[in-house]
């Protein structure tokens, strides 16, 4: 029994999900967001959802299991923020333009108290979700440094591998709290300022001009500098 509910619950996962697991993992988004994550059983959790014990473990098996599916949902949303963005029709720095708002929006509706706690008592979960999320990022940033130096906007002389790590570093950086604590300097200011400096570090002169002028233009860049 306990197998058969596994392969129901990765069909779901990996497949189109169920609109009841969608209101479990969503409700408990919120739940956990409210209370933390380990304050809540899983008898608070239905009550919180609105469902009996028995129909919250006919969809996950434990707290450990509903945080694994959260994440994969959460991971397929971040899967899809590219979609939004038609790479096709745009030059390397305007898809990174772009990109990095979306990041920026993501990263800013994290909760830190949440953040703390996946990291202190839900560590390995927290892990490989992390490890996915970061790889994505990292095989985004280097596809769009390729088509950046293919364009004549980045420098020619660039380390994909390289930058792209140190890219995914920053990210990683941005969320640690003592990182963005300095007096006087709001999470926007930071964020800003590492991605520009990302820019001006692996742009041309072309793409360095380019991004002068889309930086004007660009009217959530605007709201950031006025921080």
């Amino acid at each position: 029994m306990q197998g058969k509910k596994q392969n129901i619950s990765m069909q779901k996962e990996f497949g189109q999900y169920d609109e009841k697991l969608v209101k479990i993992i969503e409700k408990s988004t919120e739940l956990f967001g409210e209370y933390g994550v380990r304050n809540l059983n899983m008898d608070e959790i239905s009550k919180g959802i609105g469902i009996s014990k028995k129909t919250l473990y006919q969809f996950v098996c434990s707290k450990e299991d509903l945080l694994e599916k959260i994440f994969h949902y959460e991971e397929e949303k971040w899967q899809q923020l590219p979609s939004k963005i038609k790479e096709d029709e745009l030059n390397a720095i305007d898809v990174l333009l772009q990109t990095s708002l979306l990041i920026y929006e993501e990263l800013r509706r994290i909760n830190p108290k949440v953040d703390f706690e996946l990291k202190k008592y839900y560590k390995p979960v927290f892990n490989k979700f992390l490890s996915r999320r970061l790889d994505s990022i990292f095989f985004y940033i280097s596809n769009n440094l390729k088509k950046g130096m293919g364009e004549g906007l980045y420098r020619n002389d660039l380390n994909v591998e390289l930058i792209a790590r140190v890219y995914v570093k920053n990210l990683v950086d941005l969320q640690n709290k003592d990182y963005c604590s300095i007096e006087d300097f709001s999470f926007e200011q930071v964020f800003k300022t590492v991605f520009e400096n990302h820019i001006r570090a692996i742009s041309s002169p072309e793409g360095i001009a380019y991004f002068e002028k889309r930086k004007l233009e660009f009217s959530e860049l605007k709201h950031l500098n006025n921080k």
